[in-house]
């Protein structure tokens, strides 16, 4: 390869670097908790990965979503100080904040909890 096909190569890999940033979904990204732990939602397996990533469940993935419309997701999500029980979730991104519940019965019961984009 010439010096002038790599330098082109790389001009345009530079390019085309923030257009990866413009196509992330809305949920990517750090957030902040509540109670001020932090957490990472990154793509996984079809959906996207809610997981802990600083307190005592650094590193233990709570959730699971996929995209149901504009901004909004549904899946899963868990609870480890209650002893890890999982929940059917849903989660909606206003701005800045993303709300996150976790349903019972049917979605009867719910408790929600909004985080904060780092």
């Amino acid at each position: 390869m010439t010096n002038t096909v790599r330098g082109a190569a790389a001009a345009i890999a530079l390019m085309l670097m923030p257009l990866g940033a413009a196509l992330a979904d809305p949920i990517e990204g750090n957030w902040k908790m509540p109670s001020g732990y932090a957490a990472k939602i990154a793509p996984c397996s079809g959906g996207y990965c809610l997981t802990y990533t600083s307190g005592p469940f650094a590193g233990k993935q709570f959730g699971k979503m996929q995209r149901t419309g504009d901004n909004a997701y549904k899946g899963t999500v868990t609870d480890y100080t209650k002893g890890g029980k999982e929940y059917s979730g849903k989660g909606k991104i206003d701005g800045g904040t993303l709300s996150v519940s976790g349903c019972v019965l049917g979605g009867l019961i719910c408790r929600s909890q909004s985080l904060t984009r780092l």
